[in-house]
Order: C-alpha cells, then structure tokens, then sequence
C-alpha cells in the first residue's frame, strides 16, 4: 500500500497555516466580492439547510469511547416524511450541489491552495445570494462527507460497503481511530461553527421586511459581515474536504500530527468569532424588529380600545393575552385554568397592581367580592375580576419573585393571569401611559362590549362596594347627590354597631391620634360630661392612617381600660382612612373644592386632623347631620369648661352647644396638614385649607414608618 501525496499534504498544510496567518483580509474579501454576480434567482435555502444539518448529526465519526454515532441521533425526523417536504427544492439543485460536490473532491484531492480552491467554488456559486452561496457549498460537503461515512458505518454488516470500504482503506482508518481521535473531533467541531455561522446568514436574510428594511444601520452592520462569514464558511469546507481525502490513502507509518489538529482548531476559533459578532448583530437586527412589533402592537391596541365592539372579547385578548395556544386565566375559586371566553359579554373590572398589593387591600376586596358572589342574582353583582400584575421585566424573573406571586395569587377568589409574563409588553404600556399605573392599585372598568367605563374605579369601590355598579362616572355622581355628611358616611359598615347607635338615636364619638395620654384623659371626660349632660354615649377609637404598632398599642390599653369601643382589626383602621382618601379623590375627580363642595370640605378637616400630631374627635347624634368636631387639645379644653355651656346644650342639644364653644374657642392661629398618598391619583395644583380657606402650601414628603 502507497503513501502517495503525504509529503504534498504536509507542505499544503504549512503552506496553509503561513497563508492563514498572514493573509491580507481586505484583498480577500475583495476577491470574494469580485465574484459576486446574482443573477436574482431566489431559492429556498432553509430546507436544504435542514436536509444538511441532518445528515451532519447522523453521520458523525466513530471514535471508540464517545456516543457520537448516528445512535446518538434516533430521535432525528422520520426520513421519509421529512425528505419528502423538500423534494422539489432538492430537485432544483440536485445538479449544482452534484458538480460543487465533485469540485471539492477533485480540489482537494491534492496539495493544492486552499484560498485558490475557495475562490474557484466563489467562481461556480457567482450567480446566488450570499446564502445560497454557503448553504449549497455546505451541501456539497455534506454529499460527500456523508458518503464517506456512510460506507465506514456499513462496511462491517453490507458487503457492498465492504468492498468499496477496502478500496478506500477504511478498515485501517477504523482501527486507528484513537490516533486520529483529534482530527475526527476537530473535524466535527468545525463543522459545528460553520453550521452556526450558515444558520445566521440564513437567519439574517429571512428577516421580516416590513420591521427592517436594508438601510436600517444594525441591519447594514450584520449585512457587512455576511461576505466574511460566507468565504470562512466555504474556506473551512475546503480544509474539512481536505482533511478527509487525506485520509484515504493514508500508510501505516503516517500518524496524524496535532498540526492538522491545530490548523482545523484555528479555523473553528476563527469561524466560531464570526458567529459570535454575527450572533450579537442579530440580536440588534431583532431588538429593532421587537421594537417595531411593539409599537404597532400598542398603536393597535389604542386603536381597537377607541373602536366599538359586538363584545369585550377581542379587548380583553388584546390586554390579557392575544392566542389561542393556551388557558391564560386562572380561576381563583375553583384552583383551575380557563379561557378568556369565560368573560364573555360580562363587566370586567381589570384589578391592575404590582406583586406588592398589601393584605390590607386584599381582604377588603375580597370581602367587597365575596358579598357580591353571595346575591348572584342581584343587579350590582353583575362583574368579574381579572388580576393582571405588572411587574418590572429589566429583572430577572426568578424563584423569589414567583413564590411572591403563587402566594398573592392563591389569596385571591376571583380570576388571575397564569403568569405576568403572558401580558404583552404593548399592554403593560397601555396600562402605563394611558391608564397611569404607577404602583398604586387601579381597578378598570370595562362594560360588556369591552369600553373603559372608568379608567380607575377603586375609589368607589372603596366609598361604596357593590352600590357603585355599573362604576360609570355618571354613577359616582348619582350616589354623592343621595350624600349627606353624617356619621353614617363616615363610618359605614365598618363597625356595624354604629347602625344599632344611631337607630338607638345615641350621641357618637369618633376620635383618634397616637397619643395615649390625650386618649385617656379625653376619653374619661367625654364621658363624665355625658354622664352629667344625661345623654347616652358611645365612642369608637380609630387610631391613624396606615397604622402601626403603636396603634396596635393603644387599641390593646382601651380595650384593657374599657375607656371606649375599638376596631380590634388593623385592617379596619386602614380601610376607614382609605375610604376618607379616596372620598378626596373621587371629589377631586369631579371637580369638586372646600370652595365649592360642603362634603369636601369636611373630608379635608378630617384628613388634615390625621396629618396632625396631636389627637381630635367628632361627635354626632344619632342619624342627623349635627356634628362637631375640632383637634384634641381644643376639644379637650372646650368639654373641662362644660359648666360654662352646660345650660346651653340642655336648651339647644350637646353637640350645637359644643360648636358654639368651640367657636369661641377658636384662634385665627393655626397649622393643617394634609398628608395624601402621591401615586393614589391625580394631585390637584391646588389645595385650599379648610378652615381658613387660604391656598395650602404643597411640600413632597418621603416617609417609611416602621414605628
């Protein structure tokens, strides 16, 4: 057996490694592009790609030791079915990828220059595109590659493959495959990077048009590397050829240096640093493309929300999520995943937050949803709740984040996205810019055809529950027109037995503040003044906005002292002063001032005694709207000089009598604050004090209250 042509292919390599070093990329590239001559033609390159790829995976080298192999491919596409989709494009190009195929062959066969050889197969590829160039070129390859394994898989077992094997010494390659283990892998990891890089070049030209167009700069970018990326691509076909025919032919004494190793190792990094740049430029070139989509998505989601619609449907698919591929709610009642047609034609009201929504505003809304679901039947039952949760995308999602969303999911009764992440990113702007979310919980409202009725509605849904159905603006007028200000508004049912007090036509003290020494000489005074007025008494402590410990504290020493009646749920003390805000803020919505608005301006002096830090009460009678309120030290005052209007209030009542005084009492000097959450709602520019009508000063105050 001859060793003919190994000298020659020692001296190619070397030749090859100086060239591969040295040689001038500018001139190259300008000799590739001196080849370029399309001529229009548009084939489908994908297919072929595939038809490759295919046979790369099945034909990998045997090498004792790994389980590479085509065993390690058998789940690879059923053959038939598989080639049969392509047959035609196959058809097309059988007869170039055949003559390609015998110019790899016959090129490589000797010592000949690899450049030379690559711009020969630029010569017969002139007339394609830049992937049509590198996915026929691989094609080729491929033929030939998997022609040579083919028959070193089948020599052992088909005697046809035998003889052919014999005559090109395949036995003997197999025997000494643990020497030529390197070249096999480098062979194989080659192949690997020109198949990354063929892909990209393919990827890159199917980009959609109508999202990127040619003179679009990250599009040019990519664009410039695709006649570098396709001459390594053909240049490493070019030597993996080589690499192969040398050997066939191959003598005993001939063992494969890490020198051919090394020269298919650097053209692997070098083709591998293409795919990397490439990579990176797609990345770009769909970043674009995403950014397109996302504008369109939003420019069609402000315009189907202004047009009207047979149902809420194609709305709340748009805003929930827009396909079919999957069950996107979850229903919070039965643990189980549902359509969006479960919503169909019904009033929807969209409970927008982030995963920060506090237990409080839960288990209010869950009370307020649960009354609901108890009268089915009933006109201002009619609506659903959807959750959608808007959470920041710039990060991660990760375990923490989705336990934190499992568990306020799983609080909650009515229905929920199955994951923030099926929101698109067009609705989450939406919900943004149009509907203003910023942190602050929002309830949407939107009516059987899936028009916003009321772009925020919890506000009502806090003053009035279930009564504020349908939540339409002209619904929140009608029910402050049947407002009075009375203790009944106030309080509401919160504490129920306010209800029996006033039936009972007992005098009613609310009163709240921090400060547990005010608290006990007020309440023991209010008391003994009742006692000695003759007029039946009650008293309800409601402590502070967001309460805390403190509160906690005092709620515990009343109840211990039996000083006054108490909200034993912090909760409950919470929902009172939301409630208070959120009558400012539907007041403020509809336009309404202290200059204007009587209600209003009782909601201000009620919301400026908790931005106080000093105690204050209001007492009432029964159900009338007489009612007498002022900040604890004054009202302390007013009732240790009872006698002094003690006659009066047995003529008039105690709580006109205590207004009299008070008046009497009251020094132009004063300071009101108002306190009010910044990201509940709009903040009017201006604010005017409610006591003396002059515009209030506006400061930005940051707060953490751990207590």
């Amino acid at each position: 057996m001859t060793s003919v042509g190994v000298p020659a292919r020692a001296a190619k390599f070397r030749g090859e490694r100086h060239m591969f070093s040295t040689s001038d990329d500018n001139a190259m590239l300008n000799q590739v592009r001196a080849t370029h001559a399309p001529d229009g033609r548009e084939i489908e390159v994908k297919p072929l790609l595939q038809i490759v790829d295919d046979i790369f995976h099945l034909a990998a080298p045997i090498i004792p030791g790994t389980v590479e192999g085509p065993q390690a491919h058998a789940e690879t596409l059923d053959n038939k079915a598989f080639h049969a989709a392509f047959s035609d494009t196959v058809d097309l190009l059988a007869y170039t990828i055949s003559r390609i195929s015998c110019e790899i062959s016959c090129k490589c066969s000797g010592g000949g220059d690899a450049h030379a050889t690559t711009l020969a197969l630029f010569n017969m590829l002139s007339t394609y595109s830049w992937d049509g160039k590198a996915v026929l070129a691989l094609a080729a390859f491929a033929v030939y590659y998997g022609e040579f394994w083919l028959v070193a898989q089948l020599y052992l077992t088909n005697p046809l493959a035998k003889s052919v094997a014999t005559l090109k010494q395949l036995p003997d390659i197999m025997e000494r495959s643990d020497y030529l283990k390197p070249k096999y892998e480098a062979i194989t990891n080659l192949i690997r990077a020109m198949l990354n890089v063929t892909r990209c070049i393919v990827e890159l030209k199917e980009l959609p048009s109508q999202y990127i167009t040619h003179d679009t700069a990250v599009y040019e970018t990519a664009d410039a590397l695709i006649p570098t990326a396709t001459y390594w691509t053909i240049r490493s076909i070019v030597a993996c050829a080589s690499q192969i025919m040398g050997l066939i032919g191959m003598s005993h004494e001939y063992i494969a240096s890490t020198t051919e190793a090394w020269e298919l190792s650097s053209l692997a990094h070098k083709v591998g640093t293409i795919h990397e740049h490439l990579k990176k430029q797609l990345a770009l070139c769909y970043q674009h493309i995403d950014d397109k989509k996302y504008i369109e998505a939003y420019q069609m989601l402000v315009r189907l929300l202004d047009t009207p619609q047979i149902d809420n449907i194609k709305i709340l698919k748009a805003l929930i999520y827009a396909k079919d591929d999957l069950l996107p709610l979850f229903d919070g009642f039965t643990k189980k995943r549902v359509s969006i047609d479960v919503l169909r034609r019904k009033n929807v009201l969209l409970l927008i937050s982030d995963l920060d929504l506090s237990h409080d505003e839960l288990s209010i809304l869950d009370l307020m949803y649960q009354e609901s679901r108890q009268y089915p039947g009933r006109h201002e039952s009619q609506y659903e709740v959807v959750w959608l949760p808007i959470v920041d995308r710039s990060i991660p999602w990760n375990e923490a984040l989705q336990k934190q969303f499992e568990t306020m999911q799983s609080m909650m009764s009515w229905y929920s996205i199955h994951h923030p992440s099926l929101i698109d990113r067009a609705a989450v702007r939406y919900i943004r810019d149009v509907w203003r979310f910023n942190k602050r919980p929002l309830l949407v409202v939107l009516d059987s055809q899936g028009r916003v009725v009321n772009p925020n509605a919890i506000h009502m849904m806090w003053i009035w529950a279930g009564q504020a159905f349908p939540f339409t603006s002209a619904r929140e007028e009608a029910l402050w027109r049947e407002e009075t200000w009375k203790i009944e508004l106030l309080v509401d049912a919160i504490e129920p037995l306010i209800f029996n007090w006033i039936k009972e036509n007992k005098y009613i003290c609310l009163y709240g503040g921090e400060d547990m020494e005010w608290i006990l000489n007020f309440t023991k005074r209010a008391k003994a003044v009742a006692e000695e007025a003759g007029v039946p008494l009650e008293m309800l402590y409601v402590g502070k906005s967001n309460p805390k410990d403190k509160v906690r504290r005092n709620n515990t020493s009343i109840a211990s002292q039996n000083l006054s009646h108490i909200l034993p749920d912090l909760t409950q003390i919470w929902f009172f002063w939301v409630r208070l805000e959120s009558m400012w803020h539907s007041k403020v919505q509809h336009g309404k001032t202290v200059e204007n608005d009587s209600i209003m301006q009782e909601i201000v002096t009620m919301l400026s005694f908790d931005g106080s830090d000093q105690g204050w009460a209001v007492i009432s009678r029964g159900g009338s709207a007489e009612m007498a309120k002022a900040k604890g030290d004054t009202i302390l005052l007013c009732l240790n000089e009872f006698d002094k209007w003690k006659a009066d209030s047995e003529e008039r009542g105690l709580v006109l009598a205590l207004n009299d005084h008070l008046q009497k009492l009251h020094t132009p000097h004063h300071c009101n604050r108002l306190i009010l959450p910044g990201a509940t709602g709009s903040i009017p520019e201006k604010v005017v004090c409610a006591e003396c009508g002059k515009q209030m000063e506006k400061f930005i105050m940051y707060r953490c209250c751990t207590d």
